[in-house]
């Protein structure tokens, strides 16, 4: 017998708390590994949007908009992402954002 995926879960528990938005998290994440990227956008932006200091989900939307090809929607979420881990003094990220923000 095989399980549901993952997102299955999560989709449960966001259809009973649908304002929560660390469940919300946890499906885009899940989605995303699934390779369900659009629907995986959706929560990561809802995330974002609800937390302005919120900076994992800012990160891996803009990952997630550089796999798909939308470099010019990845952008201000990767310079929102980074001024977060700035001003949040998380240099591991900032590295990383800076990066991704260069091209590489």
């Amino acid at each position: 017998m095989s399980l549901p995926p993952r997102s299955a879960r999560f989709a449960a528990l966001v259809a009973q708390q649908p304002e929560n938005e660390l469940f919300r998290f946890s499906l885009a994440q899940a989605l995303d590994t699934e390779g369900k990227t659009e629907e995986a956008a959706l929560h990561y932006s809802f995330c974002a949007a609800r937390k302005a200091d919120w900076m994992m989900p800012r990160i891996l939307l803009g990952k997630l908009l550089l796999r798909m090809g939308r470099t010019a929607d990845a952008r201000p979420v990767l310079e929102e992402a980074l001024a977060l881990a700035v001003a949040q003094d998380h240099e591991e990220p900032e590295t990383e954002l800076r990066g991704l923000l260069a091209g590489g």
